[in-house]
């Protein structure tokens, strides 16, 4: 049985952070993407995400904070730390920071590692779960290991509605793709994956130059994998038409009938369609999915990221 679909009120909310202070699985917006929430000092709450998920234990989940006050209490907070909570705070930026000594988190978490990847979100349902429940929550992307991630409430129930205790429905995510991760752990800051905010972005407010490119050793955070993100369908990417039996997800101008993640090339746009018109055009009256070719610049970075790892070999 799917768990109820609940509107985010004040009654709500109190009864979806009594479920997590159980130790129950909550799924909730984020201004990203929905997440699938967990007490992240509970080594039961954590397994059970792992285990909803089909998720590999190698891979460490983003902890969410209602502030940089509260990151504080499990994490050392860096310099350079400071500077991007207070430009990008709350909003789409996860941090990978050293673990403080018995912090109290789990340490599945961070898949056995001294260093956990914690952000703090914007929406105010996340928020008032955070600060009603009292707890740090574990939130990857509410949808099984390596599929696309959720954007509406209903794409949760139809994947994992029998894996939560209630689904907090705040209505389509703002942003549509996951927060960009950084790790501070070293002198250069790097990208670990790219998301709502542009390496640009972080560049200007750092003053410094910052890595793109993924790590070589254990993985410090989620969507590093080869294959993820990825729909039923193959995908065929930099394509100008539909082939026989494909759907076209395009682009700028397109032809007529495609489903278009952004007509007017609007790159925010696109960002935010994206994993629901992959969700609907993956259907079995198609063979592949096509898609067209993104600007590799601003957002489209992260876009790209995604649609390449959704054609990766699986």
């Amino acid at each position: 049985m799917s768990a109820p679909v609940l509107e985010p009120n004040a009654a709500n909310l109190a009864h979806a952070a009594n479920a997590l202070r159980e130790g129950k699985l909550v799924a909730f917006p984020t201004e990203t993407v929905y997440g699938l929430g967990g007490d992240a000092t509970s080594d039961r709450a954590v397994a059970a995400i792992y285990a909803a998920k089909g998720r590999p234990s190698f891979n460490p989940l983003i902890v969410h904070v209602g502030n940089l006050a509260a990151a504080r209490k499990f994490v050392e907070v860096t310099p350079e730390a400071e500077i991007l909570a207070a430009k990008f705070w709350p909003g789409a930026l996860t941090l990978v920071l050293p673990r403080k000594p018995h912090c109290g988190l789990s340490l599945l978490v961070s898949a056995g590692l001294d260093s956990a990847a914690i952000r703090v979100p914007a929406h105010p349902a996340a928020q008032g779960l955070l600060s009603m429940s009292g707890l740090p929550l574990a939130a990857p992307s509410a949808n099984p290991s390596g599929k696309m991630s959720p954007t509406r409430a209903e794409h949760v129930a139809a994947t994992l509605g029998d894996k939560v205790a209630a689904i907090i429905d705040g209505g389509p995510c703002k942003v549509g793709i996951e927060s960009t991760v950084v790790s501070l752990l070293n002198a250069v800051p790097k990208i670990l994956r790219p998301g709502g905010i542009t390496v640009e972005q972080l560049g200007e407010a750092l003053q410094m130059t910052v890595e793109a490119g993924s790590e070589v050793g254990p993985l410090h955070s989620p969507g590093q994998l080869e294959s993820h993100y990825a729909p039923i369908l193959p995908l065929r990417l930099n394509a100008d038409t539909a082939g026989p039996g494909e759907a076209l997800l395009a682009f700028g101008k397109a032809p007529a009938g495609s489903l278009n993640l952004s007509a007017s090339g609007d790159l925010e746009e696109a960002a935010a369609n994206l994993f629901a018109m992959l969700r609907e055009l993956d259907r079995p009256d198609f063979t592949r999915i096509a898609v067209m070719p993104i600007p590799e610049t601003g957002l489209g970075v992260a876009i790209n990221d995604r649609l390449r790892r959704a054609a990766a070999p699986r």
